[in-house]
């Protein structure tokens, strides 16, 4: 470790940059189940299951108000093809409602497969760190006091640009962690909409959703895998030029490469509905 502030600063903003991408790394192959060790999970299974019996009365009305709408009469409900596939439907609701939590974790546990593959097809256990060349370190510390001065104020805001980023990336993934449980608490209301024909719409665009939110994941981690292969191939760095250009040229296309990273995050979810047509 440098002695000089301006490697320093530079190091501890990578350093935090490290830490939030490998923070990211652990948090995509986590469970809901094991997030901060299962305790928000337990809550969240609790509210499903008291929306549960919220979803079965719902369940009712939604069947008779499909029921109403879809049989011009009650004659033509008597006949048994009629009879049998509104009967169908029913059971097929319930059983929606009623094992929603279970379905909706067989559907994450088929994606976070999805991600384990992309990850060992890629070959990447963990994500690669991002480190200062030592030719940047040599440059800096032949620097003297008063050609430091413009190094203090490019590290300064580089520093703050990537620490920002980091911050801004990691809040993306923990959103996505907040939006499976909201899924996953309110769940038997949207799925008891299955039991009416006209309102089953809203059980699919729910379905599709959560879904594309289980999907976000893979996106972030091809995101992380590309910025990875960035990372290991870092930006040149003419040993030749001054300090300050050095430095300047590094740090800007660094935050660049973060910039494309951290925009390829924020639009997991977008990118994600556009392929699932949502």
């Amino acid at each position: 470790m440098s002695d000089n502030w301006v490697v320093q600063n530079l190091e501890n903003a990578l350093e935090t940059w490290n830490e939030k991408l490998a923070e990211i790394w652990q948090l995509i192959t986590q469970s809901p189940e094991q997030f901060k060790g299962g305790t928000i999970w337990n809550v969240i299974v609790g509210i499903h299951g008291a929306v549960q019996a919220i979803g079965l009365a719902l369940l009712v009305l939604f069947f008779v108000v499909g029921v109403m709408k879809t049989c011009g009469s009650f004659a033509e409900l008597k006949r048994p093809e009629h009879a049998l596939k509104v009967f169908i439907r029913f059971v097929l609701a319930k059983a929606a409602v009623t094992y929603g939590l279970e379905l909706m974790i067989a559907l994450f546990n088929i994606v976070q497969g999805l991600i384990s593959t992309i990850m060992n097809a890629a070959g990447f256990g963990t994500a690669q760190e991002t480190v200062l060349p030592a030719e940047i370190v040599t440059a800096v510390e032949n620097c003297g006091f008063f050609e430091s001065i413009p190094l203090w104020a490019v590290t300064l805001i580089g520093g703050l640009f990537i620490t920002v980023l980091s911050f801004i990336m990691i809040m993306t993934v923990y959103g996505r962690f907040f939006k499976l449980y909201l899924y996953t608490a309110i769940a038997p209301v949207p799925l008891s909409a299955f039991a009416g024909e006209p309102s089953q719409n809203i059980g699919k665009s729910f379905i599709k959703s959560y879904a594309a939110v289980c999907l976000e994941g893979a996106i972030i981690v091809l995101a992380c895998i590309i910025f990875s292969l960035f990372a290991s191939s870092p930006p040149v760095v003419d040993p030749d030029a001054a300090a300050v250009t050095q430095v300047w040229s590094y740090v800007g296309e660094l935050i660049f490469n973060m910039l494309v990273l951290v925009s390829a995050v924020k639009m997991a979810d977008r990118v994600v509905r556009e392929m699932m047509g949502l």
